[in-house]
């Protein structure tokens, strides 16, 4: 098959989704060298520095050179000032990138075709009915929470709402959780547990030792730097996973609170899960909860109440460290959960709301409504 040395993608990505993945591959395919360009506004809610990113991220390895470019210009097919706007902008875009000449362009979209007469190329159209992917920008944008699985997997971590419920030893934090999670299940049914995955780990653990001596206890357990590492980081994987799966996600605890878990337990002087902290993913909120009020409830794994106060203290003083934002959270179970409601709904109504110029048309796909 012969290759265009030169292919020239333009587009919003505003989400990038499936239909955009196919058409950079089916491109890529059919050229040596393969620029796309995305075009971001000041009217639109998603960066253009996030969505170079994300796709940059998805095609990281290939051939493909993503480079953002930033365009307030007016859409207008029928104005030959607009068109020597846009194309003007584009030029130096590409120019600024070593590329002079473009020798393909690949679009599913009809202005393609004017776009490649300009740039003096071919037009190859990629699937212009969407039937490989029937999804859109519009699609995506109009309902995040069905359109999920089809936008790229590294918009989807950035873009997911993700809540952290954190604190001391029997202060409900799970429990919260819990009601959390069930509250908004309703409206997102893709929503996934994230639990505590160390005391899943010290069941595991305690459980090998008791296979290997039936008479051993909990106290008998010896950790080390390297269990809070694997900690962690199976914290980060459960929680990226959940953020695949749906646009909200609710987690009960994070590697930052194994840090402070493996303080608690070796000193300042420990720092395995360190090295999951260095890829803690973005975070919308932490809910800190109170262990005022709360009755510590002895589950036979649990061994922290004199050092409950303390142990809050230290997640109010690291998040603020960090710069995370966070809330303590306090009260009655009824209190906990409307005051964590009434954030989240806010964040989530933000993040799942999109601003277009007015000159921005909609895409319709066939047979959609």
């Amino acid at each position: 098959m012969t290759r265009f040395p030169q292919g020239v993608i333009i587009g919003k990505f505003y989400p990038p989704h499936a239909g955009h993945r196919h058409l950079i591959a089916t491109a890529a395919a059919q050229s040596v060298r393969l620029a796309v360009v995305v075009l971001g506004n000041r009217f639109e809610t998603l960066t253009l520095a996030d969505r170079v990113e994300w796709l940059a991220d998805e095609f990281s390895g290939s051939d493909v050179t993503v480079l953002g470019m930033p365009d307030d210009c007016p859409v207008d097919y029928h104005s030959r000032a607009i068109w020597k706007a846009h194309d003007e902008a584009l030029r130096i875009a590409l120019k600024l990138k070593g590329i002079t000449t473009a020798d393909a362009v690949f679009s599913s979209e009809g202005y393609g075709a004017e776009l490649a007469d300009r740039l003096g190329a071919a037009h190859l159209m990629v699937d212009a009915a969407r039937s490989t992917y029937p999804v859109s920008g519009t699609q995506c944008r109009d309902d995040l929470a069905a359109a999920w699985r089809s936008i790229i997997g590294p918009a989807r971590q950035d873009m997911a709402v993700r809540i952290i419920l954190v604190g001391a030893e029997s202060t409900g934090t799970s429990t919260l959780t819990t009601a959390l999670t069930q509250h908004y299940r309703g409206r997102y049914p893709e929503l996934v547990d994230v639990p505590e995955f160390g005391r899943q780990y010290t069941y595991d653990t305690f459980a090998a030792a008791q296979a290997a001596n039936p008479d051993a206890v909990l106290a008998d357990l010896v950790w080390t730097a390297e269990d809070f590492a694997v900690i962690g980081e199976r914290q980060n994987e459960m929680e990226n996973d959940a953020a695949a799966r749906c646009p909200v996600v609710i987690a009960d605890t994070d590697s930052l609170a194994t840090t402070l878990w493996e303080r608690y337990y070796f000193g300042e002087d420990s720092h395995g899960s360190y090295r999951a902290l260095t890829q803690l993913p973005r975070r919308d909120l932490y809910l800190v909860t109170d262990h005022e009020g709360v009755a510590f409830e002895d589950d036979g794994w649990r061994e922290g109440e004199h050092r409950r106060a303390e142990m809050t203290e230290w997640f109010k003083e690291e998040l603020t460290r960090e710069g995370h934002s966070w809330i303590l959270v306090s009260g009655t179970p009824a209190e906990r959960l409307a005051t964590a409601t009434d954030i989240i709904d806010l964040i989530i109504a933000q993040r799942e709301h999109f601003t277009s110029p007015p000159w921005a048309t909609p895409t319709v796909l066939a047979g959609v409504a």
